[in-house]
C-alpha cells in the first residue's frame, strides 16, 4: 500500500477551498483532508496523526487569528517534542521539514492563514483571490466601512468573513459556496498568492513525482 498523504484543517470551508485548488491546478488529490471544526480539535489531534503508519507527508493549515506568533508556537511546541526542528517564525512560502533521522514519523507541512505573515484568517487569503481592480469588491468594502456600528450584528473580528460573503452574495450566481467560488473562477485559483499555496503543496506532497 502506498504510504498515505493527509491535510489536516480548521473547518468545512477549508476542506472545501482545498478540493477546490487541487482541482484547478489538477493536482493528484489526497488520501484525506480532513476538518476538524476548529483549531482547538485540530491541534489535539495531532500527535496522534503523526503517529499513524504508512504516512508519507502530513499536513496542517489553520488561521493565525489575532497573533500570528503564539498560534505558531502552540504548534511548534508539539513538533519539537517529537523531534522535529520547526523554526521559531513562520516561512513566508510554508513550511516543509523533514522527517527526524531513525524514525517513522512523516514529513510535515505547515500554512498559516492568510500568507504564514500577519494575523489573519481564511477570508483574508481568499480576498486575494478576488481578480485585481474589481469594482464590486471596492464597493463591498466602502459598504462595510459605511456600515453604522449600531446596526453591525457581526464582530469586528468577523469583518473579512463579512466582505467576502457579502460579494460572493452580489455575483451573477449569488451565494455561492467559498469551494463551488473557486470552481467557478469567481475567485481566482491563478492568482500570485494561489500559487504559492500550490507550490508548498507540490513541495509538501508531490516533491521528486
Amino acid at each position: 500500500m502506498a504510504a498515505k498523504r493527509i491535510l489536516l484543517v480548521e473547518g468545512k470551508d477549508d476542506e472545501h477551498v482545498f478540493k477546490a485548488i487541487f482541482g484547478q491546478h489538477n493536482l493528484a488529490q489526497l488520501d484525506e483532508i480532513k476538518e476538524h471544526g476548529g483549531y482547538t480539535s485540530l491541534i489535539e489531534a495531532l500527535p496522534l496523526r503523526l503517529l499513524e503508519s504508512d504516512v508519507h507527508a502530513l499536513g496542517v493549515v489553520c488561521d493565525a487569528d489575532t497573533n500570528l506568533l503564539n498560534r505558531w508556537d502552540s504548534i511548534r511546541n508539539g513538533l519539537e517534542k517529537a523531534g522535529y526542528n520547526i523554526p521559531p517564525k513562520p516561512d513566508a512560502n510554508g513550511l516543509v521539514v523533514a522527517p527526524p533521522k531513525d524514525t517513522l514519523l512523516p514529513k510535515f507541512g505547515i500554512w498559516i492563514m492568510p500568507d504564514n505573515q500577519i494575523p489573519g484568517i481564511l477570508e483574508q487569503f481568499l480576498e486575494l483571490l478576488v481578480p485585481p481592480g474589481d469594482k464590486l469588491f471596492v464597493y463591498t468594502e466602502k459598504c462595510l466601512v459605511n456600515l453604522p456600528k449600531e446596526i453591525r450584528l457581526f464582530r469586528e473580528v468577523d469583518i473579512p468573513k463579512a466582505k467576502i460573503h457579502t460579494w460572493l452574495a452580489w455575483q451573477e450566481e449569488p451565494g455561492k459556496p467559498l469551494g463551488q467560488s473557486i470552481t467557478r473562477k469567481v475567485l481566482r485559483a491563478d492568482s500570485p498568492s494561489c500559487q504559492k499555496v500550490v507550490d508548498w503543496i507540490k513541495r509538501l506532497y508531490f516533491d521528486g513525482e
